[in-house]
Parts: C-alpha cells; sequence; structure tokens
C-alpha cells in the first residue's frame, strides 16, 4: 500500500483524492491545506487524517507527496520534497516563473527523486493511442498537427490575474501535448492572440482567444488554437497529418447516439467541462506515477517537461509582445 500525503484540498486536490480511491493499493493517508476546513472536510470524505506541512514531510509513513495547492506554492514545495527524499506528482505548472521552474527541476535532479507532473492529456486515451499510432509511423512521417483546445466559458476575472496570462495557464496544456507529438525540438514560435470575448480579460493584462504556430528545426509544423468560450461545450480535439495519412482524435460525448431525421443529423454536444473530459485521464497518470514508484522507471511526463512547456508559454508571450517569431533557444 502506497501512503500518499496531499497538499491542497481545492478543486484539483479532491479530483486527486478522487483517483487515488480508485487506484489498487494507494490511498491519502493525509491532507494538507491553509484552509483548515476544507483540508478536514476532503480527509473525513476520503477516510484521511488532516496534518500540517511540516508533518507532511516528517511523517515516515508517508511514501511520496500530490502537490494540488496554489501555483505559487508549487516550486517551493518541490525544494522541500527534494530536501526531504519524498517522491512528488506535482499539478502544471511548476511555476509562472521559468527561472523557478529550472531551479526547481534542478533541485529535484540532484536528489534523485521521483517527480510526475501533471500533464493529464498525455494519459486521455484517445490521445495517448493517436500517440502510439504516430509514433509507430501509422502515418508516414508526421508533417503538421493542429490541436484544438476551448473552454465552455471564461473563468471568474479573480482566477484571469492570478493566472500568469493563457499561455502558462492554458495553453501550456497544449504546450506539453506538442512537444510530445512532435518528438523533436521546437526552433520558432509565433503567436497572435486578442481579448474579443471579454473586454474585462484584457483589462486584466490577458488574451482569451490565441493561435500560436511551432515550428521544428526540420520544418514540422504544430499550429495551436486557443479559446475562453465554446457555446457547444468543451472543445479538445487533434489532428496528425502525415506523408501515408492522417490521425484524428475527436471530442468526447456522454454516448455516440447520433440522431438522423427528414431535417438533418445530429449528435450530442461535447462534454462540458474538464473534470468529465478527462475523468479516466487523472485516474491513469496516477497509475503511472505509483507503477513509477514501485518499478523504478520513468514517468510518463515530469519536471523536465513542466520547465520546457513553460519555456514555449514564455516564448510564446515574447512573440505576441513583438508581433513576430522568437527562437525558443533565447528564453
Amino acid at each position: 500500500m502506497k501512503n500518499f500525503a496531499l497538499i491542497g484540498a481545492g478543486r484539483i486536490g479532491k479530483v486527486h483524492a478522487i483517483a487515488v480511491s480508485a487506484v489498487e493499493n494507494a490511498r491519502i493517508k493525509l491532507v494538507c491545506d491553509v484552509h483548515e476546513p476544507s483540508a478536514k472536510a476532503l480527509a473525513e470524505q476520503i477516510n484521511a487524517d488532516v496534518a500540517s506541512l511540516d508533518t507532511v514531510f516528517t511523517d515516515p509513513d508517508i511514501d511520496a507527496v500530490i502537490i494540488a495547492s496554489a501555483t505559487d506554492t508549487h516550486a517551493p514545495l518541490l525544494h522541500r520534497c527534494a530536501e526531504n527524499a519524498k517522491p512528488v506528482f506535482c499539478e502544471k505548472p511548476i511555476d509562472l516563473d521559468l527561472n523557478s521552474a529550472r531551479e526547481a527541476a534542478s533541485a529535484i535532479n540532484a536528489s534523485g527523486i521521483l517527480c510526475a507532473l501533471g500533464f493529464n492529456r498525455r494519459f486521455d486515451p484517445q490521445f495517448n493511442r493517436l500517440q502510439q499510432r504516430v509514433s509507430n509511423g501509422d502515418i508516414g512521417n508526421l508533417e503538421t498537427l493542429i490541436i484544438v483546445s476551448r473552454d465552455p466559458a471564461p473563468p471568474p476575472i479573480d482566477y484571469i490575474k492570478v493566472s500568469g496570462g493563457l499561455f502558462r495557464d492554458m495553453m501550456i496544456h497544449d504546450f506539453d501535448i506538442a512537444r510530445w507529438l512532435l518528438d523533436e525540438p521546437i526552433d520558432t514560435v509565433y503567436a497572435a492572440a486578442s481579448s474579443i470575448i471579454d473586454k474585462n480579460i484584457g483589462k486584466a493584462n490577458d488574451v482569451d482567444t490565441a493561435s500560436v504556430t511551432l515550428q521544428t528545426a526540420s520544418g514540422k509544423l504544430a499550429m495551436i488554437t486557443n479559446s475562453r468560450r465554446s457555446s457547444y461545450g468543451y472543445d479538445q480535439r487533434i489532428e496528425a497529418f502525415g506523408s501515408t495519412g492522417m490521425l484524428q482524435a475527436m471530442n468526447n460525448t456522454e454516448t455516440n447516439l447520433v440522431h438522423s431525421g427528414e431535417h438533418g443529423v445530429s449528435q450530442e454536444m461535447p462534454l462540458h467541462f474538464f473534470l468529465e473530459r478527462y475523468e479516466a485521464a487523472y485516474r491513469l497518470e496516477l497509475e503511472d506515477f505509483i507503477n513509477a514508484m514501485q518499478n523504478g522507471t520513468k514517468p510518463l511526463t515530469n519536471q523536465e517537461d513542466g520547465v520546457a512547456a513553460l519555456q514555449l508559454a514564455e516564448a510564446a508571450n515574447a512573440s505576441l509582445v513583438k508581433g513576430a517569431a522568437v527562437r525558443v533557444s533565447d528564453y
């Protein structure tokens, strides 16, 4: 039985607690949160104990730590995990500052602890299968990649103000997927973006609509489009085009029913929110982490992936300001 300490009892902390409960031979033993009532409520729900942060790192029965707290706590907590030799699963991003993220990754590397990053989309069954088939050469040589990610509605402005911006908060998942599928270093980034959904997002110095083009040294192209609003649900699609064919991962719906009648053909809208769309992925990413702990293998995502995705977000922000393509190596 692997005993976990969960730091953060908010929405994503609850998601991870439920995911761990579905994994054989794993449980949350301790819950820690700066808001003690939240920690108590979640601990009661999953039959865990409430603990202080110090207890998380001194309890010898804790095999690993899950960091699901606010973004500005991720890097300091990763340092503490490294100092105390605690394997760690950390939500993305490592930090909003690239240098801070690099320092945390360096500390993890120096300590030798196992670290996995919460890029859950790699574990989505559709996306994961698409990557396997691209890697197997089922479409020949990959040439272009199109990644679509659109949220049903914008988050609250208070969240926008502390999110680090669309590229670091939302598109960072797509940067990771692009790196994973392209499977070679990305050379240049060109970003275009605007605030056309909610002017208050623009006043908060962020954007709500964006398009980014990535190019590798060999010439492969990836195009990512993000929107903070999608009237028909949570829009998550990938198209991989290669020299001998194409693979497409389409939206998930509640069922596969299609209605055909005299007025046309229709099907259900995509699942409405990320918690529904990626429910299986949240469980599978923790299974992968636990398997890596038990077998001494490398998790599918780690601290280096966290730094690399954040580097692309940094380059995208710089490109947006300059109005021109930038080299990733400059960031």
